[in-house]
């Protein structure tokens, strides 16, 4: 039987959470590639793939017989994340808790706390699994002081190399990582004029933008049986240098809604969202993504 609701005291307006999460992934879920996808059945989108040959010598006395060169090819895949979450709430619980068990502060809390870290852990970790199975192979070389610009280096020339964009990348790193970034020897500190304060603040690194996220969302793997937790045989992702134009996030299906007390449900309010969306690689775009891995759970 479910414990009792733990009534609240009458100043108890709010809920005194932990600090809730925010989407750490969402600059990859708002790509040009959202609009480049077109749906061919209830569960699975195409994405355009064009290619061309090169230009050839030319003369002025002859005339080629012209053939198309060009080739336009569709990238199939399939959506599987299929998700719903509901919840009954009771009048006189609302009542009885001074407002803090209300459907708003109900699906704050789990959007918070449940809803967008999932969103998150789903999306590296799927994002892990499809560059893997396109024949990435993660760096695994253990994060120092000593090496770690060098091993970013080594990630950026890689991208420079498979002629990457330079502009829009960016370097997701685990609060551990973010830290031996700070203190790496190669980098300089700066001293406010007037103020004697040492800034380490390290928002950026050769105009790639770094974003901090909890080692706990940084996982190859997760297990979705209910909400996220860490899945069979995940390891820590430290960091990953991505360029969006590598991710795309259809989304084929989003529902929520909020149904008054009724004798069908028994005077009770009922909420319910579901939603059908999923996170994939470029194939032609592996080159764009670079993961740095390493410890188990």
């Amino acid at each position: 039987m479910p414990n009792a609701l733990n009534y609240a005291q009458a100043y108890s307006q709010a809920l005194a959470q932990a600090y809730p999460n925010v989407l750490h992934f969402a600059a990859l879920r708002s790509t040009e590639n959202d609009s480049r996808y077109r749906w061919i059945n209830a569960n699975t989108i195409q994405i355009p793939n064009l290619t061309t040959t090169g230009r050839v010598d030319a003369d002025r006395d002859t005339i080629n017989v012209a053939k198309r060169n060009f080739e336009n090819a569709w990238e199939p895949k399939i959506l599987t994340n299929h998700r719903k979450w509901s919840t009954l709430v009771h009048p006189m619980d609302i009542d009885e808790t001074n407002q803090v068990a209300s459907i708003q502060n109900i699906t704050r809390v789990f959007n918070e706390e449940q809803k967008f870290p999932e969103m998150d852990a789903y999306l590296i970790s799927k994002l892990y699994a499809d560059w893997a199975a396109a024949g990435g192979t993660a760096d695994t070389a253990a994060l120092t002081i000593d090496n770690i610009l060098s091993v970013f280096d080594g990630y950026m020339v890689a991208m420079d190399e498979a002629n990457v964009p330079k502009v829009g990348r960016i370097l997701y790193t685990t609060p551990v990582i973010r830290s031996v970034l700070k203190n790496a020897k190669e980098l300089s500190r700066s001293i406010k004029n007037g103020e004697g304060a040492i800034s380490r603040a390290v928002a950026s690194l050769d105009e790639v933008q770094i974003e901090d996220v909890p080692s706990a969302l940084m996982k190859t793997a997760y297990d979705f049986t209910e909400g996220w937790k860490d899945g069979a045989g995940a390891q820590q992702i430290n960091m990953a240098l991505v360029h969006p134009s590598a991710v795309i996030t259809p989304e084929k299906y989003t529902f929520a809604q909020l149904d008054a007390p009724s004798a069908g449900s028994e005077g009770k309010w009922i909420y319910f969202e579901e939603s059908y969306d999923d996170v994939f690689l470029l194939n032609k775009r592996k080159a764009a993504i670079m993961f740095n891995v390493g410890g188990g759970n």
